[in-house]
């Protein structure tokens, strides 16, 4: 894997909470061997695995964070809520994105799919910023369960390192 990364906050807008203190990281071209990885996010203790696209709308997970990895094609994705940032993420990339993080592909290529995955398997919920969720996704922010390493890298990945501050 190579071990360059990006890492960004986003502020809460009061409908996409994001995370307060998580970084999102991004690997770029990331990946090298596409066939290894559900073993690696699945002995790194990333599990409910699912392979498909990024919705077109603003959505996020309150009750887990999500690691998506572009298996194929290239997508331009917004990350953080209507007012963050604009990203294109092409085949090899890896977003880790904390529990409130809001994400939405803008477009993408025919062949686009990622692989994605949540700490110790646990089941996702999905929030879309109606006003009505946010003060429930608040409160479950803080209590995802928190991973025990990093989905690509395991105990010694960027993540480790930087959500452990």
């Amino acid at each position: 894997m190579n071990s360059k990364f990006e890492s960004y906050f986003f502020e809460d807008d009061g409908y996409f909470p994001n995370h307060r203190f998580l970084p999102t990281l991004v690997y770029p071209n990331a990946i090298e061997h596409f066939h290894e990885v559900p073993d690696t996010l699945k002995e790194n203790q990333w599990g409910n695995q699912w392979t498909g696209g990024i919705f077109d709308y603003h959505h996020y997970h309150s009750k887990t964070h999500e690691v998506l990895v572009v298996l194929e094609g290239a997508a331009t994705v917004t990350l953080g809520g209507p007012h963050g940032n604009v990203l294109d993420i092409e085949k090899g990339d890896v977003l880790i994105l904390p529990a409130g993080v809001s994400h939405k592909n803008q477009g993408s290529t025919d062949d686009f799919k990622v692989l994605g995955a949540y700490p110790f398997g646990e089941p996702f919920d999905l929030k879309t910023g109606d006003k009505h969720e946010y003060e429930q996704a608040i409160q479950e922010i803080p209590e995802a369960p928190f991973p025990s390493s990093d989905p690509l890298l395991g105990e010694r990945g960027p993540l480790m390192e930087l959500w452990h501050k």
